[in-house]
């Protein structure tokens, strides 16, 4: 079992009669890449700032990395880092000073300190304007250092809150580059963002909130497949001519709920992954398997689909 970095049990907050969250029941995992997804006002920023401890939740309860985030907020600030769409350095300060300071409020040693911090302005590509002020840096640069300001101090889970906002598409793949990197490290990534199809490209899971609810929560595929197809799952095989008997042979395959056929194309709708079957089948008749995959499901779609239903 891997081990659970974010826990809640019907986490409530209200605001003067205003229900911001509903009832949230929500587990991330170790070393995830976790896509939290919702419209401006559906509660995204309430919850993290209740895992954050700096809001207190009106009922339920929170755990982050195993501590209680309204009873143990310094703790639990220790070993998460949060990346706000609006964050600010001290401009008048270098990039390795403003990282250095990140590291004295942590307090890290300061040989290990200057070591790690050279470390990381390489990882982000900073490396060569380290001792530039912050004032000169452009969007994208600044949130290449914002990632490292919540590297340096070794958090268990980061809270990125659209980290690619305003940057070139070039600068948008080294970001999402680095919050991969940051997931192969063990650090748990929470991806917050409006921009669906970067969200789809690394996450391995993802939540959908509509007015304080969580109405969806999963991997993209299985959200799909519930979304779209009804719960199963869809197979497109390309063979290079079509045998007669080929269809009643692949109905015959147990799980198998419907066959059609376009040209020299097959649309399996089943219950279950039966590639294989599906393969064993064609491979036993006249026909030539070409390609076989499972229908993809693109996330906006989904999204959307989640939000009409809301």
């Amino acid at each position: 079992m891997a081990q659970l970095v974010v826990e809640t049990k019907n986490l409530t907050k209200k605001y003067n009669g205003f229900t911001a969250v509903d009832g949230l029941n929500l587990c991330i995992e170790e070393g995830e890449i976790f896509g939290f997804l919702g419209p401006n006002g559906a509660g995204k920023t309430t919850t993290i700032l209740m895992l954050l401890g700096l809001t207190e939740p009106s009922s339920g309860t929170a755990q982050v990395c195993g501590y209680n985030p309204t009873r143990e907020p310094l703790k639990v600030k220790r070993i998460v880092g949060y990346l706000p769409e609006r964050f600010g350095f001290y401009e008048d300060l270098t990039a390795r000073q403003n990282l250095r300071y990140t590291s004295e409020l942590n307090n890290l040693p300061r040989e290990e300190a200057e070591k790690r911090i050279d470390d990381l302005l390489a990882t982000v590509g900073l490396s060569q304007v380290a001792d530039q002020e912050v004032s000169k840096f452009s969007r994208g640069m600044k949130q290449r250092l914002g990632l490292a300001d919540i590297w340096v101090k070794e958090p268990k889970l980061a809270f990125l809150d659209e980290p690619t906002s305003g940057i070139d598409p070039e600068g948008i793949d080294d970001v999402l580059n680095l919050m991969v990197s940051m997931a192969k490290k063990g650090i748990t990534v929470i991806f917050c963002s409006h921009q669906l199809h970067q969200v789809q490209k690394i996450c391995t899971r993802v939540g959908i909130l509509a007015e304080g609810h969580l109405v969806a929560e999963g991997t993209i595929d299985r959200l799909g497949r519930q979304a779209i197809a009804g719960g199963r799952y869809r197979v497109q095989v390309q063979v290079t001519q079509l045998d007669p008997g080929l269809i009643d042979s692949l109905k015959q395959i147990k799980g198998v709920i419907e066959v059609q056929s376009s040209d020299n194309l097959l649309f399996i709708s089943c219950d279950k992954d039966l590639r294989g079957q599906i393969a064993k089948t064609i491979v036993g008749s006249d026909s030539i398997l070409v390609e076989m995959k499972i229908e993809e499901y693109g996330l906006e779609e989904i999204y959307k689909k989640y939000f009409r239903e809301a």
